[in-house]
């Protein structure tokens, strides 16, 4: 199959094939993504998705894990991965003339890795430190509370990192059978972007060998987003407010509404947000809106940090905005959400690894719009159009969490418990 956009192969029993080609650029992105998450983890897999992730740069069946370390920083470039709640993604951007080479190191990794079991004890204490960062950094924190609480006794609800008693429970032998139930073909997708034909891309994956999928992936669907008030005590130098609205799904035909709806809440400094909570009134540093899409579910969310003793304050500011954002909408303001969209649409396609993250998307849908279709869908968007959208997600109710000291989070606390209808 191909578009304008991109090319895209069905390797026999073996994994789909992605190419943008960029021919003026220097080099190449190339990118492999699994499409499981932490919430495809099972009660005491927390957080195996993301230690596997970790893993797989410990050596290869090919190369020990110094070796492996030598040869990516060789190629020169950037090799990097994560993972989310519903993808793994492993990539690695290295000039043109590298391609090949790097694309046999990526797919060793994902096809044959060591993971060997003295690697593993070490990693994990790498995993701790890495909680005990989250835990270090406030808005982290209290994301993953949020988000614990938005999906109670679901998968969606626990942090990626997992836990440290989950941890303690997995071993080399549990990844192994893991990688081997999860990272087979059809879970799998390549994508490159960049200075790279098609063809020879499908041509230098065609002699490997692919794991067979073990079986159709089941996911359990979340109920709807938990709504009310978590009131968390936590010492700092700041208060932390996060609020979500039910939102959208990763392939919803309502994306241009919600991406522009998003822009001028809390996209930028042109913002309601940002003027209203920080420019006018100082009450914040960081404040801003965003939409997180999943495959069943999504959330449309607002994040800001506040002085503890304006916090309060901060809480009605936030809930004003909220409440007359949908009735007060002006025309100008959605017209500049469309530029900034188009902008952000435009200079992406100047990214090489932009544009290879941009493909894995086709794990979520039969075809992939281009960047520029999107363009052409978000102009026929009229100002009416986005506050219908905002007005019906805007009352259907949020759920708040607070993290604030004690003296002043039942203050802050009647302050939202007051104004939230």
């Amino acid at each position: 199959m191909s578009n304008a956009f991109y090319q895209e192969t069905r390797l026999p029993g073996g994994p789909l094939v992605l190419s943008h080609s960029m021919p003026e650029a220097q080099s190449v992105a190339l990118g492999i993504f699994v499409d499981i998450g932490s919430r495809d983890e099972v009660e005491g897999q927390a957080g195996m998705t993301h230690a596997l992730e970790h893993m797989l740069f410990k050596g290869t069946q090919c190369m020990d894990v110094d070796q492996l370390a030598e040869k990516l920083d060789e190629l020169g470039g950037n090799a990097n991965a994560f993972t989310s709640r519903e993808r793994t993604c492993f990539h690695l951007h290295v000039l043109h003339e590298h391609w090949q080479e790097a694309l046999a190191v990526l797919t060793d990794m994902v096809r044959i890795p060591a993971l060997p079991e003295d690697e593993w004890e070490r990693e994990r204490e790498v995993i701790y430190a890495e909680m005990a960062m989250v835990d270090d950094t406030p808005e982290e924190w209290i994301m993953d509370q949020h988000v614990e609480a938005l999906f109670p006794e679901h998968a969606l609800g626990r942090p990626v990192l997992g836990t440290h008693e989950s941890l303690a429970g997995i071993t080399a032998a549990s990844l192994r059978d893991y990688l081997k139930k999860h990272y087979s073909d059809g879970n799998l997708l390549i994508a490159a972007a960049g200075r790279i034909r098609h063809d020879e891309l499908v041509a230098a994956l065609a002699d490997y060998s692919w794991p067979v999928t073990g079986g159709a992936k089941e996911r359990s669907q979340p109920g709807a987003p938990v709504q009310g008030l978590q009131a968390l005590e936590r010492d700092g130098e700041q208060a932390q407010m996060v609020l979500s609205f039910p939102g959208i799904t990763v392939t919803s035909d309502e994306r241009p509404l919600a991406w522009l709806a998003n822009q001028v809440l809390g996209g930028g400094m042109s913002s309601r947000l940002f003027r209203e909570v920080r420019e006018k009134r100082g009450l914040a540093y960081g404040v801003g809106s965003h939409l997180s899409m999943l495959t069943d579910t999504g959330v449309w969310s607002v994040t800001c940090g506040s002085e503890p003793e304006r916090a309060a304050e901060c809480a009605v500011v936030l809930q004003q905005v909220l409440d007359d954002f949908a009735d007060t909408l002006k025309e100008d303001e959605v017209e500049r959400a469309k530029r900034q969209l188009e902008v952000q649409f435009r200079m992406g396609l100047d990214s090489v690894e932009g544009q290879m993250l941009y493909l894995g998307g086709r794990l979520d849908e039969e075809s992939l719009y281009s960047p520029q279709q999107w363009l052409e869908q978000i102009r026929a968007v009229d100002v009416e159009m986005v506050r219908q959208w905002a007005r019906a997600r805007l009352a259907e109710g949020a759920l708040w969490s607070i993290a604030a000291p004690k003296g002043v989070l039942a203050s802050v606390c009647e302050k939202i418990g007051g104004n939230r209808h």
